[in-house]
C-alpha cells in the first residue's frame, strides 16, 4: 500500500519554508548579537533542568498528535489523511491515546508553567531582543489560553469552537519547535 504525501503537503511546506527563515534569521542574529557569558548559578542549572522537564511534556502532548495521526483519528487526521487505515491492531495504541486524552490538559498545563518558569530562571528577559524568544513566548500563551477556553466552563459556544480552531493547531507546536531550536542555538554554547 503506498501513502501518497499530498494530503501532508501543505505541512512539509509550511515546515521548510519556516525552517529555512528561521535559519536566514539565526544566521543574521548570531553574527549581529554578541554571545552571551555563561552563567553557572544554581537557578541557571534548575532552569535547565526544568527546561528538559518542559520540552518532555511538551512532547507527550504533541506524541498525542502523532498518535492520532497514526491511528487516524481525530480531525486533524480526517483532514490531512482522508482515506488512511491503520494497518495493524491498534487497541494497545487506542488504550494509550485514550489515556492521553485525558491527561492531555494537566500536562499542557505543567508544561506551560514548566516552560514559563524555565525561560523566567534562564534570564529570558534579557533574551527579548532576539525575535525566537518573543515570537516563542506567544505562541505558548497562545496555546495556553486558546487551552485555557476549551476548558473553561463559562465561555461561549463560539468562543470555544474559535478556540479550537486556534489551539489545535499542528503548525504551532512545529513553529514552537524551529523557534526553540534556533534559540537554543543562539545563547547555548
Amino acid at each position: 500500500m503506498r501513502i501518497s504525501l499530498k494530503p501532508i503537503k501543505g505541512i512539509l511546506i509550511y515546515t521548510f519554508v519556516l525552517f529555512i527563515l528561521s535559519l536566514i534569521y539565526f544566521i543574521y542574529a548570531f553574527s549581529v548579537y554578541p554571545s552571551r557569558e555563561e552563567q553557572e548559578t544554581y537557578l541557571h542549572e534548575i532552569g535547565e533542568v526544568l527546561g528538559k522537564t518542559g520540552l518532555a511534556l511538551l512532547g507527550l502532548v504533541y506524541f498525542r498528535t502523532f498518535l492520532k495521526l497514526l491511528l487516524g483519528k481525530g480531525k486533524l487526521a480526517q483532514r490531512l489523511l482522508p482515506e488512511y487505515q491503520p494497518p495493524f491492531d491498534a487497541s494497545l495504541f487506542d488504550q494509550l491515546l485514550g489515556f492521553l486524552n485525558r491527561t492531555h490538559i494537566y500536562v499542557g498545563i505543567a508544561a506551560v508553567a514548566i516552560i514559563l518558569l524555565h525561560g523566567a530562571m534562564m534570564g529570558l528577559t534579557q533574551q527579548l531582543h532576539i525575535l525566537f524568544f518573543p515570537i516563542l513566548l506567544a505562541l505558548i500563551i497562545w496555546q495556553a489560553l486558546f487551552g485555557l477556553f476549551l476548558t473553561w466552563r463559562y465561555s461561549s459556544a463560539e468562543l470555544k469552537q474559535f478556540s479550537y480552531l486556534v489551539h489545535a493547531q499542528f503548525v504551532t507546536g512545529i513553529a514552537i519547535g524551529i523557534f526553540a531550536f534556533f534559540g537554543h542555538l543562539l545563547i547555548d554554547d
